[in-house]
């Protein structure tokens, strides 16, 4: 057995195989206590209180951002902005960023498999400001040609903003190359690392990112905290996203003043329980370390495409080797709706995606309505993969198809 798994109490059920993490990862007990102690012990508002239980929650909170800046190697924790989500961090950087310094005939460079959140906010930035999107492309196996950003990318580009690791086919993206390109004409780049931070080592100064971001849930955290790193320089430049408590310096009758970094960019009470977790699942993760959790999904998606290639009705959604796909597999089954698919195999207690996975431009792209997505991570193991195989095997036959 994964010795991962016994760690996980959502997973105490040996019949059950849960293949949906990307969409979101079980949570370890060391987290789940984390939260329910600070909970218990020590719960105040950080920044406020003069008194020592408000004192040590601010000391907590801020010790969680420390951890976060070290584990992405960010050269200060004052460049970790906590927020709620991807989807908050992406739209803080749009109206913060985006917004104020665009112009009409401006160009954001993004690509075709991006997610919704990583899509959607460009859409929006570009209406109000005039600027332009521009797509890069993926080929056969999902991946983006160099040939696509190098001509791509131009003077005209002031955003390139790309994901790390799709969260459909499981592609890794050159986000160094890509960010030499945009860096080389004045660029910024803007890395969704969502899919990433769970199953690759992330370093903000090797990358060359100038923000970067990505949701704690994914990652064995508590759902609600999020995290945006943004070159300081950037983030001193641009003004507030929202506005309140916590954030404000000084408030007259008819103006405020902001604080500095990153208090400016987190108004209001924040989620002090989650950041506790996110830096209790920072930790889990170190001890396992990204080599062994490397190893464990490697293995598994390798075994998992061997199996799948296997059976004829199935159909791999890009590339058909394994190293291709970090820790994610798409796939449709001749015949049989996605939903119908996923609804088949919860009756056998297998839990994968279905659906269009908020990445509907790659859908239109791929000439497919929805996919199949099994996902894995450091609790699996092959029992799970053998279920999957095999549940997979009577799918049509559910729907008179035949026995495969």
């Amino acid at each position: 057995m994964n010795q991962c798994k016994k760690d996980f109490p959502a997973l105490s059920d040996a019949g059950f195989s849960y293949l949906d993490s990307a969409a979101t990862s079980q949570k370890p007990q060391s987290v789940i206590s984390a939260v329910e102690n600070y909970y218990k012990t020590d719960n105040a508002n950080p920044h406020r209180g003069a008194y020592q239980l408000s004192i040590r929650a601010t000391e907590i909170y801020e010790t969680a951002r420390v951890r976060v800046a070290a584990f992405i190697n960010a050269p200060s924790s004052d460049e970790i902005i906590f927020t709620k989500n991807t989807s908050e961090a992406v739209n803080l950087i749009s109206y913060s960023y985006a917004q104020p310094f665009l112009k009409e005939g401006d160009e954001i460079v993004l690509s075709i498999a991006e997610h919704h959140s990583n899509l959607v906010p460009w859409q929006q930035a570009a209406k109000k400001t005039g600027a332009k999107l521009v797509y890069l492309y993926t080929d056969e196996n999902g991946k983006i040609p160099a040939k696509e950003w190098e001509k791509k990318i131009t003077a005209r580009t002031k955003i390139v903003a790309v994901f790390h690791v799709s969260n459909v086919l499981g592609t890794e993206n050159p986000i160094r190359e890509i960010g030499e390109k945009a860096h080389e004409v004045g660029a910024v780049l803007v890395v969704d690392a969502a899919q990433s931070i769970p199953h690759r080592k992330v370093d903000v100064q090797a990358l060359g990112a100038d923000f970067l971001f990505f949701s704690g849930h994914k990652m064995l955290a508590p759902m609600g905290i999020g995290v945006l790193y943004g070159k300081r320089k950037l983030l001193e430049e641009m003004p507030p996203f929202l506005f309140g408590g916590d954030m404000i310096e000084y408030v007259g009758e008819m103006e405020s003043t902001f604080a500095p970094i990153p208090q400016k960019f987190e108004a209001g009470t924040q989620n002090v329980g989650a950041a506790v977790g996110l830096s209790a699942a920072i930790e889990y993760m170190e001890k396992v370390g990204y080599q062994e959790l490397q190893r464990i999904e490697e293995e598994l998606v390798s075994y998992a495409m061997e199996k799948l290639l296997l059976n004829p009705h199935i159909k791999i959604q890009g590339s058909k080797r394994p190293e291709d796909h970090v820790g994610v597999i798409s796939f449709l089954v001749d015949g049989v709706h996605p939903h119908d698919v996923a609804s088949i195999l919860d009756s056998k207690n297998i839990a994968i995606r279905s659906g269009h996975h908020c990445a509907h431009p790659l859908m239109t792209y791929l000439g497919v309505k929805a996919t199949c997505r099994a996902s894995f991570y450091l609790y699996n193991e092959k029992a799970d993969v053998d279920r999957l195989s095999e549940a997979l095997q009577e799918v049509r036959g559910w729907l008179y198809y035949g026995s495969s």
